[in-house]
């Protein structure tokens, strides 16, 4: 009681908490495609932008806080109580394929802005995470921009503050900050060299991060301009990140007030983390967050704020000069980032491989940067302003908007060809800055998915200045990229990795005609146009004949890019003769007479049977220009869909092979795990394979058969079996939320709620470490609905009320809640 009266004190002398969290993931799109291609390490999901969202950053929208009764007090957004940043092309993503958090990130930003005074939350960032410090004076402007324009396309005001990347910092990154009116930045104590009071004349030296971090700093740069800059908490931001704050949120709460000091003026004491602490890197770390800010608040221990509204409140009476060249994850500045400074995950020792890449990426930079210039003043006499303003284009590539954009910026009236020439150079800037990711540099080692992506992005930038200026720098590039020696010797270096895990990806409009015409083998034609990723395909002639146990589909296929309006005509012919045999052939030019030979000789020879000369006409007619098409011209998703298929059979037979090995032994398998007997291998393996995939059946069924359910997983315990718990736990969660909507729009279907009881007990038996926030919330918001009504029902004596109480208690024990 004592302390809580100390800290009553506190608050009376306007004590503020912020907590800031930076949520970022790299972007993972294919470069020729701009979506985001199956990852198989993120499995079960999709990929790890699927896999974050569902542990991270939706839970953080609706976050539960539970009482020390184990009751849901409040579900609240954390977004609107705390200070925040997303990465631009993780919101692009998340638009697109997790719109319901999307949209409750922007919401939540709204709702900020009425609880701190005007002052929304959310922040910028500069656009593509580059390390500034390492940038080039145009790709630092144009970071900034993009990051302004892209916040305020999306959150609909201007930003305050600005996330700089991994808080690496230098006077021209301020500078390009202050330029553009960002008023503030969020900096790591040990950033600091020196302090003064405002109109003092000495200045202290901060050493060892001895600096003040509870007030805001004006920091005055060379220009005459200023920003002003925050200072977050090291030592508890490291207890969040790598300690066990996030266990309990009361204690969270409590050591961030121990973060307030004696001095007698407002204090702020702040935290700053990748948001993916709060639910990714430890789970349930959204409920700590939750707790710790409703435990402040309903104590009134200190005030929450934003930075924004606290530099309203206390601006700043101090200035400072930082250490230049510094960032908040690398004590050596910005070494990590193009050294082998000795900053690493743990995993390699040896990080060499840093050099080489960053003299090849700013080389390949560089050479974009001259092609630019040269080729884009033949139609503008402000290129890098053009390139700024790119970024209307990359927010929206209606067509309607790259015409506004071309008619605002260009005088004369272009060409087709022109247009696609412009678009070209400015997407090769654009991944020329996406190149420069730091993600790129920050692992262990160069065989990492996240380098692999910036390669690919290299890639794409060598491709396009190839297509405009003829030129191809790809060698020199990999010259380069050969200095740079992986940790492992399976792996060799860069120009070996490049080879082996870029160059498969690259596409051009042909691979995309060869994608669809080997797909329509498998679903047909449908409606035209065909939409693939970021192009469209419209068939001019298509003809699909099956004949006996082969496919045979034919036709001429014009593929035009979303992004940079190119298009290109193919005329092709693929043949299936069952299981993964393709054989095509595709080419850019033939009239209309000489396909329909083609096309009469090759179905002529299918009906005679052979096959042989049908596969040799279509190398004839459609392998002239050296361009033969097989199933790994399919793009990954689709090879995956394609190939399951195609197995269809085979897998089925497997499984019913198993089904009765199982079968055979399952009485004389339990009986051994009975007397604690070890089950051959063999027979171990079917019990695994039939338990998961019936126990996955089960649960996708239009309506869960409960009794086969519990079943399965009666055998799976008696057999101690080794079951893929995350897929089977992956559907369980949709099967469980399913329930809870369904019971949403009929909430007294008591028969459902018995059906949700027993499907929750059986899960539990399996522990599948399923994440209830969704399941939770729903039937908090039923129960907070309904249960006075129940409640008054129960009193007149209705029996059925009764029972729906104890029900949704039931229910609620189950999920680890109380009702």
């Amino acid at each position: 009681m004592e302390k809580v009266i100390q800290v009553h004190w506190c608050y009376n002398l306007e004590r503020f908490v912020c907590i800031h969290g930076h949520f970022y993931q790299p972007p993972r799109e294919n470069p020729w495609l701009e979506e985001v291609e199956v990852q198989d390490s993120a499995y079960p999901y999709h990929d790890w932008n699927q896999k974050v969202t569902a542990e991270c950053y939706a839970p953080n929208t609706a976050s539960r806080i539970i009482g020390s009764d184990r009751r849901i007090v409040e579900i609240v957004n954390n977004y609107s109580s705390i200070s925040f940043n997303f990465g631009p092309t993780l919101l692009a993503w998340m638009e697109r394929h997790a719109q319901n958090t999307y949209e409750a990130i922007i919401a939540a930003d709204v709702r900020s802005r009425k609880e701190f005074s005007g002052h929304g939350s959310a922040i910028a960032q500069a656009y593509s995470h580059i390390i500034m410090p390492l940038a080039s004076q145009m790709d630092k402007v144009t970071q900034v921009r993009w990051g302004i324009e892209d916040f305020e396309a999306r959150f609909g005001r201007y930003p305050e503050g600005m996330w700089i990347p991994e808080t690496a910092v230098d006077t021209p990154t301020l500078e390009a900050l202050a330029q553009e009116r960002i008023k503030f930045t969020i900096l790591a104590p040990h950033q600091a060299k020196r302090v003064r009071r405002i109109g003092s004349g000495s200045w202290t030296e901060s050493h060892n991060n001895a600096i003040y971090i509870n007030r805001p700093y004006l920091c005055r740069l060379p220009s005459g301009n200023s920003i002003n800059i925050f200072f977050y908490n090291d030592a508890i931001s490291k207890e969040l990140a790598f300690g066990g704050l996030l266990n309990d949120g009361e204690v969270f709460a409590k050591r961030i007030l121990s973060g307030f000091t004696e001095v007698k003026e407002n204090q702020l004491v702040s935290v700053a983390n990748d948001g993916e602490t709060y639910g990714h890197h430890h789970k349930f770390g959204e409920m700590a967050l939750s707790y710790c800010l409703h435990y402040i608040r309903s104590n009134r221990l200190a005030r929450i704020t934003n930075f924004g509204e606290f530099l309203d409140v206390s601006p700043p009476e101090y200035e400072v000069e930082i250490a230049e060249g510094t960032s908040w994850s690398c004590e050596h500045g910005v070494g990590r980032w193009m050294d082998d400074c000795g900053c690493n995950t743990g995993v390699c020792p040896m990080q060499k491989w840093r050099r080489p890449l960053r003299d090849a990426i700013n080389w390949l930079r560089d050479q974009a940067v001259e092609a630019y210039e040269i080729e884009m003043r033949k139609y503008s006499e402000d290129p890098w302003g053009l390139r700024e303003r790119y970024i209307a284009v990359v927010l929206d590539r209606s067509e309607e908007n790259v015409d506004c954009f071309f008619k605002r910026n260009f005088g004369a009236e272009l060409g087709k060809d022109e247009k696609v020439k412009i678009l070209k150079l400015l997407e090769a800037q654009r991944h020329s800055m996406l190149m420069q990711t730091s993600c790129g540099w920050f692992f262990d080692d160069i065989s990492g998915i996240e380098t692999i992506q910036i390669m690919r992005h290299a890639a794409r930038v060598i491709q396009l200045l190839r297509e405009v200026t003829g030129r191809d720098l790809e060698h020199s590039y990999l010259e380069r990229l050969r200095l740079a020696k992986s940790n492992y010797s399976r792996f060799g270096d860069g120009a070996k990795i490049y080879e082996s895990f870029v160059m498969p990806s690259k596409v051009e409009l042909q691979r995309v005609g060869i994608h669809h015409a080997i797909s329509s083998i498998f679903n047909g034609e449908g409606d035209g146009p065909h939409k693939v990723y970021c192009y469209l395909v419209e068939d001019r002639v298509y003809d699909r004949q099956k004949l006996g146990n082969k496919v045979i589909v034919m036709g001429n296929s014009r593929v035009t890019s979303e992004v940079t309006q190119e298009e290109g005509e193919i005329w092709y012919a693929t043949l299936w003769l069952g299981d993964h045999n393709i054989f095509g052939g595709v080419r850019r030019r033939m009239d209309y007479r000489e396909f329909s030979a083609a096309q009469r000789d090759i179905h002529s020879a299918i009906q005679l049977g052979d096959t042989q000369k049908a596969i040799s006409l279509i190398g004839l007619n459609f392998g002239v220009e050296g361009c033969s098409c097989s199933l790994t011209d399919l793009f990954k998703d689709r090879q995956i869909e394609v190939l399951e298929r195609i197995l269809e059979g085979s897998v089925g037979r497997a499984r019913s092979h198993f089904q009765e090995v199982y079968d055979d032994n399952l009485a004389v398998m339990t009986f051994m795990r009975g007397l604690s007997l070890k089950v051959p291998p063999p027979l171990m393996a079917a019990a695994e394979v039939v338990l998961t995939y019936n126990l996955i059946d089960a649960l996708k069924a239009e309506e869960l058969d409960l009794g086969v359910f519990g079943k399965l997983v009666e055998d799976a315990l008696k057999l101690q079996t080794e079951l893929d718990k995350d897929l089977i736990g992956l559907e369980a969660k949709k099967c469980i939320e399913l329930g809870l909507e369904r019971l949403t729009e009929t909430p007294e279907d008591l028969n459902r709620m018995e059906r949700l009881e027993q499907l929750l007990k059986a899960a539990e038996r399996l522990q599948l470490g399923i994440n209830y926030w969704l399941a939770q919330n729903m039937l908090f918001r039923i129960i907070s609905k309904w249960q006075g009504h129940m409640k008054s029902r129960e009193a007149s004596g209705d029996p059925d009320a009764r029972r729906w109480i104890e029900k949704t208690k039931a229910l609620a024990e189950l999920l680890g809640i109380k009702a």
